[in-house]
């Protein structure tokens, strides 16, 4: 832990960097899941585009809840349930990629001359993902507030 005090400005602006980038991953998220929301469907099948622009979402996503999560600890030490946590939200990430890019990577059923299709095994390994990372963010939060360290004076 930094015996250097950080500034309660400071947090909020991290937390506020971290919640817009977190909007923009939902957006950007939304637009890959659901085009038509936006009247950008062209398309009946998700195909290999969708799949990509929900997953760079999914990736914004956690990156902006990190930061905001990370925030709300400030100058405190993060618990090893905290690390826990955001090696979750890494490990879910990578579980959603594979399971989204599966048949581009080479192991879907669907193999490369034909176009890439979002299958059922796969819509459900990118929600056992996003199941994974919500149980990550859910660990980076401190519910208690820790008490920081006292000067004690000899």
């Amino acid at each position: 832990m930094s015996d250097i005090p950080t500034r309660p400005s400071q947090g909020r602006t991290r937390i506020r960097i971290g919640l817009g980038l977190t909007w923009f991953g939902f957006l950007t998220f939304l637009i890959g899941a659901d085009p038509g929301l936006f009247r950008l469907d062209r398309s009946p099948v998700t195909g290999f585009v969708q799949i990509s622009v929900f997953l760079i979402g999914l990736a914004i996503i956690c990156l902006g809840g990190y930061v905001c999560l990370a925030a709300l600890w400030n100058s405190y030490e993060k618990t090893i349930v905290a690390d826990i946590g955001l090696r979750l939200v890494s490990t879910g990430y990578v579980i959603a990629f594979a399971s989204g890019m599966a048949d581009v990577i080479g192991f879907g059923n669907e193999h490369l001359p034909q176009v890439p299709v979002f299958g059922v095994w796969q819509r459900m390994g990118v929600m056992l993902g996003e199941i994974v990372i919500a149980i990550g963010f859910l660990m980076l939060i401190p519910f208690r507030k820790p008490k920081p360290k006292e000067n004690i004076e000899l």
